[in-house]
C-alpha cells in the first residue's frame, strides 16, 4: 500500500508546462519572421520607397541585417544558459544561414547596383578598396559554415573537426565589425560601429572566459595514478 501512494501522488502533481521554444510552429515562425527584412526592401525596391538612393539603401541594409543576424547567431549560445532555455540551441543553424543569406545579398546587391554585375570589375574594385576586401574576406568564410551546417556534414567531418571548423564564425565576425568600422569611417560616423562592436566584445569575450575557465578547472583535476 505504501508503495503505491508515492505512485499516485506523482501521477497527481502537475505536469510542468512545455518551452513554446520546443512548439513544432516555433521553427516555421522564426524562418517567417527571419524573412520579413527581405520582404520589406524587396517591396521598398518595386514600390520606390527606398529614398533618393535606393542603391546605396539597399547595400547598406543587406549588410546590416547580415551583422544583426551575426550578432543573434552568436547570441544563441550565451542565452540558452543564461536564460536556462536549452530550446534555442534548435534555432542557431535557421539564424546561423540566414546570416549567410542576407550576406549574399548584401554581396549580390553590391555586385548588381555598384558594378553591374561584372565580374572583371568586381575582381578589380574588391582588391583596391580595404573595406570590400576585408567584407568579402568574411563571406567566403561564411561558406564553408553554411555548407557544412546539416547533420550530414557532422557525422562526415566528425564532431571535433566540425566544431573546430566552425570557429570560423569568430573571424567571420571580427572581419564584420572591422568592415563596418572602414564604411563608416568615410562618413566619420561610429555610434553604430560602437553599438555592435560592444554586442560582439561581449559575446566573444563571454566564450574566451568560459574557455579559460575550462582549461583552468582542467589543470586542477588531478591525474590518474
Amino acid at each position: 500500500m505504501s508503495a503505491v501512494l508515492p505512485a499516485t501522488a506523482a501521477a497527481r502533481a502537475p505536469r510542468r508546462p512545455a518551452s513554446p521554444l520546443l512548439h513544432p510552429a516555433a521553427k516555421p515562425v522564426l524562418f517567417a519572421a527571419s524573412l520579413l527584412p527581405f520582404a520589406w526592401l524587396l517591396y521598398g525596391a518595386i514600390a520606390n520607397t527606398l529614398g533618393a538612393n535606393p542603391a546605396e539603401a539597399l547595400i547598406r541594409a543587406t549588410g546590416d541585417w547580415t551583422l544583426r543576424f551575426l550578432c543573434l547567431t552568436l547570441a544563441i549560445t550565451p542565452l540558452r544558459q543564461w536564460l536556462a532555455q536549452p530550446g534555442l540551441a534548435r534555432f542557431r543553424r535557421m539564424v546561423g544561414l540566414f546570416t549567410f543569406f542576407y550576406g549574399v545579398l548584401h554581396f549580390l546587391s553590391y555586385s548588381w547596383l555598384d558594378m553591374g554585375f561584372d565580374p572583371a570589375a568586381i575582381a578589380l574594385d574588391i582588391p583596391k578598396r580595404p573595406f570590400a576586401l576585408v567584407g568579402f574576406t568574411a563571406l567566403l568564410l561564411m561558406v564553408p559554415l553554411a555548407a557544412t551546417s546539416f547533420n550530414r556534414a557532422i557525422k562526415a567531418l566528425g564532431a571535433a573537426r566540425w566544431q573546430m571548423l566552425h570557429r570560423l564564425v569568430y573571424a567571420t565576425a571580427l572581419l564584420a565589425i572591422l568592415h563596418f568600422f572602414w564604411m563608416r569611417a568615410a562618413k566619420n560616423n561610429f555610434a553604430e560601429v560602437a553599438v555592435y562592436a560592444g554586442v560582439l566584445a561581449v559575446l566573444l569575450g563571454w566564450r574566451l572566459l568560459r574557455r579559460l575557465r575550462r582549461q583552468a578547472e582542467s589543470r586542477l583535476v588531478p591525474s590518474p595514478s
